[in-house]
């Protein structure tokens, strides 16, 4: 009988280890396809020109970090900063306000009763599958006929407004904020606004955290938009300032190693905010998985 059941055990035991070593080479196969593109980026952006076209970018020999960093900031009289400004500006703090936005809308479409009040979320809803690559168009005509194109609010205006984040703000709003406090509430004698934001809005907070990141990200890697919307290069963000950057660099060679610096100084704002802001987005993510 003993012997019986350890058979049995290790018969059991082998499709579970077959199973976890299968799923150890998946996630082993997924981190080394995202990492290996930042690796590659972080090498090339310490190489010289010379050394980009050739194989000698995993050796020590030609490191010109230093320099790229300077010819970064020195190309076309400095336009990398202003882009770089122009790109925080953007995500930053159109993140903050869409994000405001977003969660408002979310808790209103949780909290109040309105005529059509599903319909109206359908709405959103289906707003979510529309690519913004769609709406750049109907974007542009609005904008050209109040006057705005070619200005910073015809980029900034745009990213505001998020269907995907008000969806997450009715998720965040049931998840996050009793309807027994918001009673209590109001039998004390605040105000709707006051119970808003000196009650719901506290407790909103990972969810609010939660979609500025997404907002950020989004609006950080925003391209399509800018493109469209943008002719002074004084106003592009990062990404269309580099785009244009790459297509000069087959004319002009000298633009490739600036642009990889770049591309690498792009990555970092998004790293550092996931970063210092993580406590509160991973709590915004489990939001409602445990009752």
């Amino acid at each position: 009988m003993s012997a019986t059941g350890t058979t049995r055990t290790a018969a059991s035991l082998r499709p579970r280890l077959l199973g976890r070593s299968v799923v150890n080479l998946v996630v082993g196969i997924s981190v080394l396809y995202t990492l290996l593109p930042v690796l590659w980026l972080v090498l090339a952006a310490s190489k010289d020109r010379d050394a980009l076209f050739s194989s000698d970018l995993l050796s020590l020999s030609d490191f010109s970090l230093v320099r790229n960093l300077k010819e970064l900031f020195a190309m076309d009289g400095g336009l990398y900063s202003r882009w770089y400004g122009n790109s925080l500006l953007y995500a930053v703090v159109g993140a903050g306000f869409g994000a405001l936005v977003s969660i408002a809308c979310g808790y209103a479409f949780d909290k109040y009763r309105f005529r059509h009040k599903e319909k109206l979320f359908g709405l959103v809803l289906a707003a979510v599958m529309v690519p913004q690559t769609v709406l750049a168009l109907p974007l542009y005509l609005m904008a050209s006929g109040t006057g705005l194109v070619n200005t910073f609010w015809s980029v900034f205006i745009p990213v505001l407004f998020n269907p995907f984040g008000v969806y997450l703000g009715r998720i965040f709003s049931q998840g996050y904020v009793p309807n027994e406090v918001l009673e209590a509430a109001r039998v004390d004698g605040a105000g709707e606004l006051t119970t808003y934001v000196r009650v719901a809005l506290r407790m909103l907070g990972p969810g609010l955290v939660t979609v500025f990141l997404f907002q950020l990200t989004a609006i950080w890697n925003n391209f399509f938009l800018p493109m469209v919307m943008l002719s002074d290069q004084d106003l592009y963000p990062v990404s269309l300032g580099l785009y244009t950057w790459n297509s000069s660099a087959s004319v002009s060679p000298e633009y490739y190693p600036v642009v990889i610096m770049g591309s690498l100084l792009a990555v970092l704002p998004l790293i550092l905010a996931f970063a210092l802001l993580q406590r509160f987005w991973r709590s915004g993510l489990t939001a409602g998985a445990v009752k």
